[in-house]
């Protein structure tokens, strides 16, 4: 049971600082349904603007810019990744002609959820949504948009920190790299396996009844062309910029910029210049969805300093058990980022353990000695982010490539009506049933 308290400690912010990380919250959740156009041209605003309140509190009032150091050298890491994964994928294009089946979709499906942990949920959705509008162009409905998005943009990149930003700030955070497909492998198969199974008996309905034509040997079938492929080459400077040596990560430049973050930005740089220009006209490429992300994560990384420092001080919030943790950070990540809401519910299992999210040691600890919570927040995270458009950045960008293409993408309702509540809860209630101890 969710239990909330107020602080008793006389350093920790006021309960009202945490006013601008739920404003930024509730506007990227809401401003997009309600308030497009206003959204579309001054979200840097609103972001940023929040962000200041937040870090002028701290360096006016408190005169403590620790918190804003750590954050900024956060916040640089954080956006190296995304950034150079999405840089990178962009630059890669595969064109598909023919018409493909229910099993070379499920397989197609597979294979975009396991690349989803090496290139990013971002990158993933990115590299692989409009081949898979090619490849269904005669019966492409809103169940290979929805089930697309279910798979390859959030469930599939449950076994990595590259895979999707909340297990990215982990692993930030101090969470080893491997901790995550050691630990939650298990359910990332039972999730992946009722997922697809429902997309293959569904999509083979809808290919029963596509025309005749369609279904015939001759041109259910595919050709697939590939452009671009020296961009894995800076795919790997990326990850092997994960793996450089702790003295290596621990070095610094102004000290913010780490050297894996600076490689990263050296490996994006590199791809976007020696790409060829038609190929990222072929991917309609643009900075646009990383320039949101990057002004969004401004924002959400200032506002949710006392955020984090009230909830891990233990008394804020109280969640008994592993299940508990796995609905509750799944409930909202489903409609709000669950990059934020991941790190505030883990630093509020830490703070009820008496150990810090700011310390490499605590999370250390915590991951050693209380797995199921982690394991339980990682899920719900990473899995509830398909609940609907607004739980993972990824989603939005599919339904847009989707509605350029044509293609009756689901609106917001329908998707969870049609959707995400029939088909995907009753999955993930099954899987935290199972799974999460």
């Amino acid at each position: 049971m969710l239990i909330l308290a107020a602080s008793a400690h006389a350093t920790l912010p006021p309960p009202g600082m945490i006013a601008p990380f739920v404003l930024l919250l509730l506007c990227i959740a809401l401003m997009p349904l309600f308030a497009t156009h206003f959204w579309e041209h001054h979200y840097p605003k609103v972001a940023t603007g929040l962000g200041l309140v937040t870090a002028a509190y701290y360096a006016l009032v408190r005169n403590d810019w620790h918190p804003l150091h750590h954050a900024a050298h956060e916040y640089i890491s954080f956006m190296a990744l995304v950034g150079s994964l999405f840089v990178i994928s962009g630059g890669i294009n595969i064109r598909v002609k023919g018409e493909a089946t229910p099993f070379v979709n499920t397989v197609f499906l597979l294979v975009g959820a396991v690349l989803a942990n090496v290139i990013g949920t971002t990158g993933a959705s990115m590299l692989m949504i409009r081949p898979w509008i090619q490849m269904n162009k005669y019966r492409v409905t809103g169940l290979h948009i929805v089930f697309f998005i279910f798979i390859v943009s959030n469930c599939g990149g449950a076994l990595t920190p590259v895979g999707d930003p909340p297990l990215f700030l982990g692993f930030l955070r101090g969470v080893p790299f491997w901790w995550v497909l050691e630990h939650c492998w298990q359910a990332w198969a039972l999730t992946m396996a009722l997922l697809l199974g429902i997309f293959y008996a569904m999509d083979s309905s809808n290919f029963r009844r596509a025309p005749k034509e369609v279904r015939e040997f001759e041109t259910a079938h595919e050709d697939w062309t590939f452009r671009g492929l020296p961009n894995l080459a800076w795919l790997g400077v990326v990850l092997a910029a994960v793996f450089l040596p702790k003295s290596a990560q621990e070095t610094t430049l102004l000290g913010v910029f780490s050297m894996p973050a600076l490689l990263m930005f050296a490996a994006a740089a590199g791809s976007y210049f020696t790409t060829k220009p038609e190929v990222h006209a072929a991917n309609d490429f643009n900075f646009g969805p990383v320039k949101e992300v990057g002004f969004l994560f401004v924002g959400i990384f200032l506002t949710m300093i006392p955020a984090l420092q009230i909830l891990q001080s233990g008394e804020a919030v109280r969640i008994d058990t592993p299940l508990q943790y796995y609905f509750s950070t799944g409930a909202l990540s489903a409609f709000l980022d669950n990059a934020p809401t991941y790190l505030s519910f883990l630093a509020a299992a830490m703070g009820h353990e008496h150990l810090s999210v700011d310390s490499t040691a605590d999370v250390l600890q915590f991951a050693a000695t209380r797995a199921p919570h982690l394991i339980a927040i990682s899920l719900g995270a990473v899995f509830f982010g398909a609940g609907s458009y607004i739980g993972n950045g990824p989603n939005f960008m599919v339904k847009a490539i989707a509605d350029k293409s044509r293609v009756n993408a689901p609106s917001f309702i329908g998707y969870m009506l049609r959707y995400s509540i029939p088909l995907l809860l009753p999955v993930l209630l099954i899987v935290g049933w199972v799974m999460v101890k």
